[in-house]
């Protein structure tokens, strides 16, 4: 067997090298990727290695990518409840297990999380061969594909966003931005009983293909006057509940406008600059604010969520491209946004 990775080696530039096979642990089991979602994440660090401001001497060349699936070809002798074959997904993070968040069951919060493609940069998934801790490997059921198990990632933010909110029957939401994470954000709402999803993005084939995922109302903001539109839609009281997935400045600002009293808004995107809330807006509604990093103990249900038919996340992906093709996957994803929704890597 001979591995492969794909190294960013600076800002647009990536370079695929020979390295060798992993070791695998007693507790680990060896995967053949098979497939690799492209995140914003990721593309952040292919524009910016500094990316978020978490490096500011990103140790270069570095590997990209932990929204993966693949195939076990050998297993620790530790691993029991995986076999050489099984398809899995990868949840990307390895917490401590030890720390008070850990131990609270809040592991995403974990100081000491290990997480794919980010630093240090310990391990990440655009290799061939990657050799990862079993007890986070989750065995794939013949009814789902690798391609869905790489999209396992994106979807349990959405889920975990949605279930963080306590959406349930009968409510009603906003969801501002249809790129990945708002497409899965709708997805999860939908697949809680969320009885309407209003989607607002500036272009409509995002739009479009929102509507194709369920979104009961769709709104081009570039064109039309968003709160107005909320308002006619929720008969003049504001959503139940307010997902800012777009990391915009602006659309967060907004989020006041458009939740009704007593409900709750949550911010799923990420600004890097400071956003201007209108405090005594959300206190006069007594409106609650929540905010969201990654997931914690969302893959089982997110597994069901795709092996039971409930949700077809495939359906996020616009674009594929071969291993060999990494760098015009990634050029693709940065300067295609309008139409690139979700790019997928395929080995």
């Amino acid at each position: 067997m001979q591995n492969q990775s794909a190294y960013l080696l600076k800002a647009f530039e990536f370079e695929i090298r020979d390295v060798p096979m992993p070791e695998c642990g007693p507790d680990d089991v060896m995967i053949e990727i098979k497939h690799v979602g492209v995140c914003g994440s990721d593309v952040g660090f292919f524009e910016d290695p500094t990316y978020g401001g978490f490096v500011k001497e990103p140790p270069l060349p570095f590997i990209l990518g932990h929204e993966c699936a693949g195939v076990v070809t050998r297993t620790g002798k530790n691993v029991k409840h995986l076999k050489e074959g099984d398809r899995v997904a990868v949840e990307p993070g390895i917490p401590c297990g030890k720390c008070d968040y850990c131990l609270e069951g809040r592991y995403n919060l974990c100081d000491n999380m290990i997480f794919m493609a980010s630093p240090p940069f310990q391990t990440a998934a655009l290799s061939r061969y990657i050799s990862y801790p079993a007890f986070m490997a989750f065995r794939l059921p013949d009814s789902v594909s690798t391609l869905e198990g790489a999209m396992f990632e994106p979807f349990a933010v959405g889920m975990h966003a949605a279930k963080r909110s306590g959406i349930s029957l009968g409510k009603t939401a906003v969801v501002l931005g249809s790129g990945c994470i708002g497409l899965m954000t709708l997805l999860a709402c939908r697949a809680l009983g969320a009885s309407a999803v209003i989607i607002a993005d500036l272009y409509d084939n995002r739009l479009a293909k929102a509507k194709e995922l369920g979104a009961t109302a769709v709104i081009n903001s570039s064109r039309q006057n968003l709160m107005e539109e909320v308002l006619r839609l929720t008969g003049g009281k504001g959503a139940d509940f307010v997902f800012e997935t777009a990391g915009s400045k602006v659309t967060a600002a907004m989020t006041p406008d458009l939740v009704k009293k007593g409900g709750k808004i949550v911010l799923v995107g990420n600004v890097h600059e400071d956003v201007p809330i209108n405090q005594l807006q959300l206190n006069n509604n007594e409106v609650d604010l929540l905010s969201v990093f990654r997931y914690h103990g969302i893959y089982p249900l997110v597994l069901d969520a795709v092996a039971s038919g409930k949700v077809d996340v495939s359906g996020v992906v616009s674009h594929t491209f071969k291993f060999e093709e990494v760098q015009k996957a990634f050029e693709c994803a940065l300067n295609e946004k309008q139409t690139a929704v979700k790019v997928a890597i395929e080995f």
